[in-house]
């Protein structure tokens, strides 16, 4: 009996939606089925989790996170590895809020962020915490806007929201070494909120597995933090590569 055909689950970051997949979408289209999923006012990445999954099309998996997405991707592996047969982690990160005074600085700077929000609006909020987000030459360009634009339709309660999700989101140190799946490891070579670094060090820790699955890490150049639309064929590119690996590799080809 073939195996169940899979679908794409693509999960966004930070106030994020469906506006950043767009390219992605349509190149993984000819793949397999693909859907975006929406974490509500969920609190935690848990419940961002266990709405995911439960919103996404019955079956096996695909998944795909961006920047929080990444961490939600993970916790996906945690509570429902059977249907997980690929891992792409797109510019984020798997430690959890630092002890000490790194995380309190880190909590006190979202916390600006928030009361900014609250004041200004959300406009106001992305136009200075979005200037860090992309390469430089993508300041004030149309790009720029759409990421504003993208912010703008966020609410202020949807941040706290979210931000109380990040501000406690799980250490998932020890579960890299557990995935068994191929993983695609992707980062902006300019972001400088989840540096390469960062994804060098995901990737030491799941080849760090007895019997580790395929692990590619792909590095974009000219490119921050937004890398689904800073560079959109470099990243659907990568991704349609690692998930005709996946369905490969459940197929029995590799």
């Amino acid at each position: 009996m073939p195996a169940e055909q899979p679908s794409v689950l693509l999960l966004p970051g930070l106030l994020c939606d469906a506006s950043v997949w767009p390219a992605q979408q349509a190149a993984l289209q000819a793949l397999a089925p693909v859907h975006v999923a929406d974490y509500g006012d969920c609190s935690s990445i848990a419940a961002m989790a266990e709405r995911a999954l439960h919103d996404a099309p019955a079956g096996p998996l695909a998944v795909v996170g961006h920047s929080m997405g990444g961490r939600v991707a993970l916790e996906i592996w945690r509570q429902a590895p059977g249907r997980v047969v690929g891992l792409a982690l797109l510019d984020t990160g798997f430690q959890a809020l630092p002890d000490g005074e790194p995380g309190v600085a880190e909590r006190a700077g979202r916390m600006e962020l928030l009361a900014l929000a609250r004041d200004q609006g959300m406009r106001a909020m992305g136009q200075r915490w979005a200037r860090g987000m992309v390469h430089p030459d993508q300041l004030d360009t149309p790009l720029f806007e759409a990421v504003l634009q993208m912010i703008e339709r966020r609410t202020p309660e949807l941040f706290a929201a979210q931000l109380q999700a990040l501000l406690g989101r799980p250490d998932a140190t020890d579960l890299l070494p557990t995935i068994t799946v191929p993983v695609l490891l992707l980062c902006g070579r300019q972001d400088n909120w989840s540096p390469v670094a960062r994804h060098e060090q995901m990737q030491a820790a799941l080849l760090s597995s007895p019997s580790p699955a395929p692990v590619e890490l792909v590095v974009v150049d000219d490119c921050g933090h937004m890398s689904t639309m800073e560079q959109a064929p470099a990243v659907s590119a990568a991704l349609s590569r690692w998930l005709a690996g996946c369905l490969a590799s459940r197929a029995g080809l590799l």
